[in-house]
């Protein structure tokens, strides 16, 4: 019996762990990503901009979206920094500002990819059907949790 009721806590301790990930409470995962541009292709155009603010977790830095000369958009994070978590995705939100999970639960989203790093300069393509007049906040979510940990209203240029 003992045996049993040892295996059973090793397995939920092993199935907690798995679940809240908490190593990634100390542990960044740094992304030095640069915008890479070929010689003959001219410098993308800034579609909008904007500043990152902590929601549930401090977080700080800029995000653009850029326009290369094929069409193609890319969302780019700069001087980026936040918390670490399980599953934490970069989502657009259909909202001026989302300042709480409700404000992310309650509007259209669109996800983007999987947070690369929760430190650091990162690019994520964007696809053709982000509409910025519709999604008007970058968002850092934890799906796992419905947690909101960063918002980024942004400007259009």
């Amino acid at each position: 019996m003992k045996v049993i009721g040892g295996t059973v806590a090793a397995l939920a301790l092993v199935g907690a762990w798995y679940w809240f990930r908490p190593e990634r409470l100390w542990i960044d995962e740094r992304v030095d990503e640069s915008l890479v541009t070929s010689a003959s292709e001219s410098t993308p155009i800034v579609e909008a901009t904007g500043r990152f603010h902590g929601v549930a977790h401090e977080t700080r830095g800029q995000v653009a979206v850029l326009r290369r000369a094929n069409g193609e958009r890319i969302l780019r994070f700069t001087d980026f920094s936040t918390s670490n978590g399980p599953d934490v995705r970069v989502l657009l939100v259909a909202t001026v500002d989302a300042n709480d999970n409700a404000a992310v639960a309650s509007a259209r989203t669109l996800e983007i990819a999987p947070l690369k790093g929760n430190v650091g300069d990162q690019n994520y393509a964007l696809p053709a059907d982000a509409d910025l007049d519709v999604y008007r906040s970058v968002v850092i979510w934890c799906h796992r949790f419905g947690v909101n940990f960063a918002a980024a209203p942004l400007t259009q240029r």
